[in-house]
């Protein structure tokens, strides 16, 4: 493993099989870096390598980019009983908003990523954000719960690009186990919008209604164009840009989807996601309606959640990548969300009797927590087996997690308030899908894996060090990165990740 990278555009790689070769790896003793393909993107005119110091600055954005999720529901949360009242409304009706703009975001990701990889990221990106301003003014003002849940869809729809640029934009400048270190920190900083998010908003609930949440969304729309517009560079070069319409899009997708452990690791993580988003729609009522907590204590809790998920992906990031193959952290990820959605069950079941909201919000503290590790790392293994179509890559990881979660959305308030059992159910059935795709899909742990990391390439390095097993994640020639079956040592996409 090389030293720790030291700006957005140095993600030099160990070994033989550098993700960013595009092309037979070029000589080099095993373990030293591939540096002529690392300075060819490094060297990209206006990126943020052209200034190491704006090398923060860069990150800061991207992580606040894809913390327009989690600002938006959220903040948005502890208000939901009180909308429920406010418009004369239903639980299960009101869930609804949470409902369409996750499909929303789900949708406008399949459309906004590949129009970043033809118009390049900061376009796109930039209309979106001002569409998004647009829809979240005009939910504050919403006089119906029917207006409320059509303006949502916009926000959604609008609210995709930053999520889907942003991932894409970290595929540009950096591979390999970098990458994953990289989406670590991303959620160190994404992750603190859902610990302050539901406190601002249980706290803007004592001075104003939940219309002023959204009036607060709306200035912070404004305020992160205005970054956005200032500081972020274009990432994707003229010439590596796609130059087809819309047929080209869908050729892309359809060979990345081909990809059996791609598409493994695009379900697994939008199955694991489908358990989180269960957690964050019934949660509100669960522990106000059904344990009589406070709004200012569900968002104490929701925020002790959150510091759990930011605390776990740290860990992956400073200690499990790396040294540890990342395949194996993530299937250990899965297995403690399998094992603490099967006790929030067996605790709504009233399985061990009336147990209170202590072990409640333990059980879903652990399911948080282990998010911390299952999120960034099959976004991570996924990302690696691409070079081109990123933004299609990144628009297929994004919709697969938030339609799957706008399934789950309306589904854990099928039985009303006063019951936990459907959250439990819903968490449940997605953990154990979720681990079935990553084990029979992605095959972690067969002879036949797919995504050897870059642990194992270096202990083959030696009979490695160059040949046509090196293309994998770049030179594929559907344009996607993906070489076939891609089974060859560095032909995965992978290639690389140990740097």
């Amino acid at each position: 493993m090389s030293g720790p990278v030291s700006g957005p555009l140095s993600a030099t790689t160990s070994g033989p099989a550098s993700a960013t070769t595009s092309g037979p790896a070029p000589s080099a003793a095993p373990g030293t870096a591939a540096s002529a393909p690392a300075a060819g993107r490094g060297s990209r005119s206006g990126g943020p390598g052209a200034q190491g110091r704006a090398s923060l600055l860069v990150t800061i954005v991207l992580g606040s980019l894809t913390a327009t999720a989690p600002l938006a529901m959220d903040m948005y949360l502890p208000a939901l009983p009180e909308v429920t009242r406010a418009l004369g409304s239903t639980a299960s009706t009101v869930q609804l908003t949470l409902t369409t703009c996750l499909a929303g975001m789900a949708l406008g990701q399949l459309v906004v990523g590949p129009m970043s990889d033809r118009w390049g990221r900061r376009r796109p990106l930039l209309i979106g954000l001002a569409v998004y301003i647009v829809a979240t003014a005009l939910c504050a003002i919403a006089p119906t719960v029917e207006l409320l849940i059509a303006f949502r869809l916009v926000q959604g729809l609008a609210g995709a690009a930053g999520i889907v640029i942003a991932r894409a934009v970290a595929r540009d400048l950096y591979d390999g186990v970098a990458m994953a270190r990289f989406f670590s920190t991303l959620m160190l900083i994404s992750g603190v919008a859902p610990v302050v998010a539901p406190l601002i908003g249980g706290q803007m609930l004592r001075v104003t209604d939940w219309r002023g949440v959204f009036a607060v969304l709306t200035l912070l729309g404004v305020l992160m164009a205005i970054v956005v517009w200032r500081k972020l560079p274009e990432t994707l070069e003229p010439a590596d840009r796609h130059r087809g319409g819309a047929g080209e899009a869908l050729g892309s997708m359809r060979r990345l989807l081909a990809d059996r452990a791609f598409s493994g690791y695009v379900l697994t993580g939008g199955f694991a996601f489908a358990c989180l988003f269960a957690y964050v729609a019934a949660s509100p009522f669960v522990i106000q309606e059904i344990y009589g907590a406070s709004p200012q204590t569900f968002s104490l809790l929701f925020g002790i959640n959150s510091v759990g998920l930011m605390i776990m992906g740290q860990i992956n990031g400073k200690v499990l990548v790396g040294r540890v193959r990342l395949d194996r952290v993530l299937g250990l990820g899965l297995v403690v969300v399998v094992a603490a959605s099967t006790a929030i069950l067996l605790m709504a079941l009233g399985v061990f009797g009336d147990v209170g909201l202590v072990p409640m919000a333990v059980a879903l503290f652990v399911l948080m927590s282990a998010m911390g590790i299952t999120m960034p790392n099959t976004q991570a293994l996924a990302l690696m087996r691409v070079k081109h179509s990123a933004g299609s890559a990144s628009a297929l990881l994004g919709t697969s997690s938030f339609l799957i979660g706008a399934i789950a959305s309306p589904l854990v308030g099928i039985a009303g308030e006063d019951t936990a059992v459907p959250m439990g159910i819903v968490q449940l059935v997605a953990a154990l899908v979720a681990l079935a795709c990553f084990a029979g899909m992605c095959r972690p742990w067969g002879g036949r894996n797919d995504t050897d990391d870059g642990i194992t390439l270096r202990r083959r390095a030696a009979g490695a060090a160059s040949g046509p097993d090196a293309v994998g994640a770049a030179g594929g020639p559907d344009g996607t990165g993906v070489t076939g079956g891609a089974r060859a040592t560095g032909g995965t996409g992978r290639a690389g990740a140990d740097s």
